[in-house]
């Protein structure tokens, strides 16, 4: 089979949240950032974004843990990964739970916007250009009348 034979696989959009130990990520946050993206590395996904998210005190025990620390990861995979992250996730030390969503194209920018910031900047940028310079404000008008 030739190179333009080949069949293209498809990679699919996915967000992830991983449920991870926060002690052990309050001693080694690179160490534990680096164990989830090994994971989604041997799966065969290319991260996008990733961030932490919320680490706090769980609404009930998980896996024996009170606390815990939710890691976000956008990402791109074929569909045939989903079985090595979930077996994975399951073997791993660091991670106590996971789940993984398929995004539309539009969700999934959206998402990796709003990890990475760069959203914020560039709907002020949009809604300064959408207002006009001579607009004034509601109580001004009342004020003026």
């Amino acid at each position: 089979m030739s190179v333009a034979e080949a069949k293209t696989v498809k990679e699919n959009l996915y967000e992830g949240m991983f449920l991870v130990n926060s002690a052990k990520y309050a001693n080694d946050p690179d160490g534990t950032a680096g164990a989830i993206m090994a994971i989604l590395e041997r799966a065969g996904a290319t991260v996008v974004a990733s961030r932490p998210w919320q680490d706090g005190k769980l609404a009930y025990e998980v896996s024996g843990h009170r606390k815990g620390l939710h890691f976000l990861v956008c990402f791109r995979m074929p569909g045939a990964g989903m079985e090595v992250v979930k077996r994975q996730c399951h073997l791993s030390d660091v991670i106590i739970r996971h789940l993984v969503i398929k995004h539309t194209p539009q969700l999934f920018n959206a998402m990796v916007d709003a990890l990475t910031g760069e959203s914020s900047a560039a709907e002020a940028a949009a809604e300064a250009k959408e207002a006009p310079a001579d607009a004034k404000p509601a109580a001004a008008e009342a004020a003026a009348e």
